[in-house]
């Protein structure tokens, strides 16, 4: 996986986005001011940077404007700030990407699993084995042996979710959130009833429930 700095003046703030990442399988750092980070990231053979904007000692848009001076690294511009100045001063800085707070850490490991992609550090997800089923997410289909089986794109959607996120816990809202929206109409029970479906189509033993929390992907030795 990556190496991530995390550069937050929060403690609260980079603490959960570092256990959170880590929980991912990526490799962390954290700097809680703009000089220290722009230290780090000089220093350190970082994957991606998750920089904050307002930082004491240096804002984030003069860590990225310094780093970018020598440095191609992908940032993720996270604050609290979100107009549109501010957003443009970001990208006009070469920002790789922008986030405003409060967030979803599910979101934001989204959208650094799609700059990690986009850089070749995270390769797309594109088909896998279970047992004797094989599952094709690009092409949106599954089969064994004896030929198609019948699943449908969102019930896909859901086990790439899951898999993406080996080991990690999530929620009924989080898997509602990224997979329909946060205006859906749907009851999060439904995701029960795709759970089960997929555990009976594919004969999946991997998707374990945690009882009163959600679900996670987990592989069988």
């Amino acid at each position: 996986m990556a190496i991530l700095l995390v550069v937050e003046d929060d403690i609260v703030t980079n603490e959960a986005i570092c256990e959170y990442m880590e929980s991912a399988g990526h490799t962390t750092i954290s700097a809680s001011d703009g000089e220290q980070g722009l230290t780090m990231a000089k220093s350190n053979p970082v994957d991606l940077v998750i920089l904050d904007i307002m930082l004491p000692k240096m804002t984030g848009i003069e860590v990225l404007k310094k780093l970018r001076k020598d440095c191609s690294v992908p940032v993720l511009m996270l604050t609290a700030l979100d107009d549109e100045r501010t957003q443009a001063a970001s990208f006009d800085e070469q920002a790789d990407d922008y986030i405003t707070k409060p967030f979803s850490m599910l979101l934001l490991g989204k959208r650094v699993t799609a700059l990690l992609r986009r850089c070749g550090k995270s390769p797309e997800l594109k088909q896998m084995q279970f047992g004797e089923v094989s599952v094709d997410f690009s092409g949106y289909t599954a089969s064994d042996a004896d030929g198609r089986i019948d699943i449908t794109p969102k019930e896909i959607d859901l086990l790439k979710l899951l898999v993406e996120h080996k080991g990690m816990v999530l929620s009924r809202t989080q898997i509602l959130d990224e997979l329909w929206g946060y205006d859906t109409p749907i009851i999060d029970r439904t995701i029960d009833t795709y759970i089960k479906n997929l555990r009976k189509k594919l004969r999946l033993d991997c998707i374990v429930t945690v009882k009163g929390v959600g679900y996670k992907y987990e592989e069988m030795p």
